[in-house]
């Protein structure tokens, strides 16, 4: 069961902008990755952050993808929201692509070993 969950930090929650997070975030993290059926749930939080050291508004947007035992996180500050969130969705396309190419070349790496058990006995 995957579900999408839109948080606001600091900032007001649109309709606008939960259709541009949906569109954006909700394509490419579900529609890529849930068919292997380990994504159980996504977290996302925008909003403006109070860090006392920068100057103007800073948007961050954060997301925290539950895969099966484990959570896969990506974070962008930008100027702009929108440019934060379509940053965080790179990042957060990256960080699932990587954690699913390991997974695989461990479970190759496994299996080449097993058939090289068998080939000795």
């Amino acid at each position: 069961m995957e579900t999408i969950k839109i948080k606001a930090t600091n900032t007001t929650l649109t309709p606008a902008i939960i259709s541009y997070v949906e569109s954006k975030l909700g394509k490419d993290i579900l529609g890529k990755f849930s068919g292997h059926g380990k994504i159980l749930d996504v977290n996302i939080d925008i909003g403006k952050t109070t860090e006392h050291h920068t100057n103007g508004e800073i948007f961050r947007a954060e997301v925290n993808v539950f895969v099966k035992g484990r959570v896969l996180r990506a974070v962008s500050d930008k100027e702009d929201l929108y440019s934060a969130i379509d940053d965080v969705r790179d990042e957060i396309v990256e960080v699932l692509r990587d954690s699913k190419e390991r997974k695989d070349a461990l479970w190759r790496r496994g299996a080449r070993s097993i058939k090289k058990m068998l080939r000795l006995g």
